[in-house]
C-alpha cells in the first residue's frame, strides 16, 4: 500500500513539474550583449511565426539593419546575411504576410518587440522582420500633440501615459504596428546599439550581427516565476 502511495505521489509530483511554462521567451545575442524578450500570448500568430523562425535559425547572422537612436533597432531581414557595406537592407522577407494582432492594452512602451510592416491596409506585418523599441520621455503637451496627429484622436490610457512620461516608448506608432513581445532584461543592448555610428540609411556603418535562440521550458518557468506571472 506504501508504495502504491509512493508512485502515486511521484506520478502527480511529475505531471505537476511538467505543465508548460505560461510564457515563452526568447534570447537575442550580439557582440554587445544579450536580452531575454517575453512573447505575448495576446499575439498568438506572431509568437508562434516568430518562435518557428527562431528554431528553423533563419535569424542567426542576420543584421540591425536600421538603429535609430531614442526610437528603436530593426532586423530580420534574411538578405542582410553577409550583405556588403553601405548595401540598402530592410526589403527582404518569406513571401507571406501575419495579420494584424493589434491590441490597445500593448503599447510600444521602451523595450517593446514589434513587427515591422509596409503601408498595406490591413496593417499586416512582415513574415520576418522586428523591431526593439528603444525609446524616450514624453511629456504631456507632446503626447497630446501625438494623440491628435498621429493617433487620430485616440486617447492613451492614463497608465500608459504615465509610462510613456516616466519610462519611455514611442507612442507614434500604437495602434498601427502589432506589439507582441518585450523585453524582460538586457534593455541595454538595446541603447549601446542604437547608439552606433550609422550611415544615411541608418544601417550600422560595422554590421551588428545576432543569433536568437528559444529558452527551454525550465528556463520559461523560472522567468515566469521571477517576474511573478501567474
Amino acid at each position: 500500500m506504501k508504495k502504491l502511495l509512493l508512485l502515486c505521489f511521484l506520478f502527480c509530483a511529475f505531471f505537476a513539474n511538467a505543465k508548460p511554462p505560461k510564457n515563452q521567451y526568447v534570447c537575442i545575442k550580439t557582440s554587445y550583449g544579450q536580452c531575454i524578450i517575453r512573447l505575448y500570448n495576446q499575439t498568438p500568430k506572431h509568437r508562434d511565426n516568430f518562435l518557428k523562425l527562431i528554431k528553423q535559425g533563419l535569424y542567426n547572422g542576420t543584421l540591425y539593419h536600421r538603429v535609430i537612436q531614442n526610437f528603436m533597432i530593426q532586423g530580420g531581414d534574411p538578405t542582410s546575411k553577409d550583405a556588403k557595406p553601405g548595401v540598402e537592407l530592410g526589403n527582404g522577407e518569406l513571401k507571406y504576410a501575419i495579420p494584424a494582432e493589434i491590441n490597445d492594452s500593448l503599447f510600444h512602451k521602451r523595450g517593446a518587440l514589434g513587427a515591422a510592416r509596409d503601408d498595406n491596409p490591413a496593417k499586416a506585418s512582415s513574415s520576418t522582420q522586428f523591431y526593439i523599441v528603444e525609446g524616450k520621455r514624453f511629456t504631456d503637451g507632446k503626447l497630446d500633440t501625438v494623440e491628435q496627429t498621429r493617433l487620430k484622436g485616440f486617447k492613451i490610457p492614463p497608465s500608459q501615459r504615465m509610462y510613456y512620461k516616466t519610462v519611455g516608448g514611442a507612442p507614434h506608432l500604437d495602434h498601427n504596428y502589432t506589439v507582441f513581445g518585450e523585453v524582460v532584461s538586457g534593455i541595454d543592448m538595446v541603447d549601446l546599439i542604437a547608439a552606433v555610428e550609422r550611415d544615411k540609411r541608418d544601417r550600422p556603418v560595422k554590421d551588428v550581427p545576432m543569433t536568437i535562440e528559444v529558452l527551454r521550458k525550465r528556463q520559461c518557468k523560472q522567468l515566469d516565476k521571477l517576474l511573478n506571472i501567474k
